[in-house]
C-alpha cells in the first residue's frame, strides 16, 4: 500500500512501528522521520523516536525527541501525550 501512497501519513508510522517491534532501529527510524517531515506536529512519532532511542541506550537523542514532541503536544493540548512524554522525560532524567 505504501507504494501506491509513499505520503500516506499513517502508513509510515505504522511501517516504523512494525520495523520497531522487530528491532529494526535503522528503518524504524527513517520511517518516523518520514513521518514527521510528512507531519511536523505528530506527537506520535516523537515518542516513538524517544523510545527507540531509549531502546539503543541513546539517552541525549531519545530526550531530544521527548522534549520536542512534548513541545507539540502541549501545543495541542493533548494532556495524555503531555502526561506521557512527561514521564519518559521523568524516568530518562532521573
Amino acid at each position: 500500500m505504501l507504494e501506491d501512497n509513499s505520503n500516506d501519513l499513517f502508513l509510515n508510522y505504522a511501517l516504523g512501528i512494525e520495523y520497531f517491534a522487530q528491532q529494526n532501529y535503522t528503518q524504524a527510524e527513517i520511517q518516523f522521520k518520514k513521518t514527521i517531515d510528512l507531519q511536523k506536529d505528530y506527537v506520535a512519532a516523537y515518542y516513538q523516536l524517544g523510545k527507540l532511542f531509549e531502546a539503543q541506550n541513546k539517552i541525549s537523542e531519545a530526550l531530544a525527541f521527548f522534549k520536542e514532541g512534548l513541545e507539540f503536544a502541549k501545543a495541542q493540548k493533548n494532556n495524555k501525550a503531555v502526561n506521557e512524554f512527561g514521564e519518559a522525560i521523568f524516568m530518562l532524567e532521573d
